[in-house]
């Protein structure tokens, strides 16, 4: 079992930044990838970036440039800093940890983006 905590929402205005942290817990060893998904008001959950235990990164399009993924394996944490936040991005953020095809979720932080 692994847990997950997120932390870093809130509420903002266009261009400015946040930092998404996400603490794993648990059976942490198990974990080979990890990554934030997305899902605004009335649509689907999605991808917004990924990060492999070996640091390879991977980023939705929409992203590209203004968001970076990192791990801290040391305090098996992993953070998502967002700048140049635009409305777009409201949505409430979710972290996951994957082992093998077995996904964990976080509970979720929102984030608003104000215009």
């Amino acid at each position: 079992q692994v847990q997950l905590v997120e932390s870093g929402g809130g509420l903002v205005q266009a261009g400015e930044s946040l930092r998404l942290s996400c603490a794993a817990s648990g059976s942490i060893l198990s974990i080979n990838a990890m990554g934030w998904y997305r899902q605004a008001p009335g649509k689907q959950r999605r991808l917004v970036a990924t990060i492999t235990g070996g640091g390879r990164t991977n980023y939705v399009d929409s992203v590209k440039g203004r968001f970076t993924i990192s791990r801290d394996n040391a305090k098996n944490t992993v953070y998502l800093q967002m700048n140049s936040l635009n409305p777009e991005d409201t949505a409430v953020y979710y972290c996951v940890a994957m082992e093998g095809d077995y996904a964990y979720w976080g509970q979720g932080t929102q984030v608003t983006v104000s215009s």
